[in-house]
């Protein structure tokens, strides 16, 4: 997933990010606003993640939102 797509899902993500990780805060998300890099970032801060790690589980849960898709 690149960035615009990451970004075009943003409220669909936002909605579930605080279900995924509980330490993120509302001022985190508006600070995050759709920024994959910002997400990242953040993971890393609030989970001590490396950069590796936090990339991956952002896509892992990305996947999973979207293999719940309906038809």
């Amino acid at each position: 997933m690149n960035e615009d797509v990451f970004k075009g899902q943003w409220k669909q993500v936002r909605g579930k990010a605080k279900e995924w990780w509980g330490k993120l805060t509302n001022d985190d998300l508006d600070k995050i606003d759709g920024q994959m890099d910002q997400m990242v970032g953040k993971l890393q801060e609030r989970y001590g993640y490396s950069k590796d790690k936090a990339t991956t589980e952002v896509y892992k849960r990305l996947k999973e939102l979207d293999e719940r898709k309906p038809i």
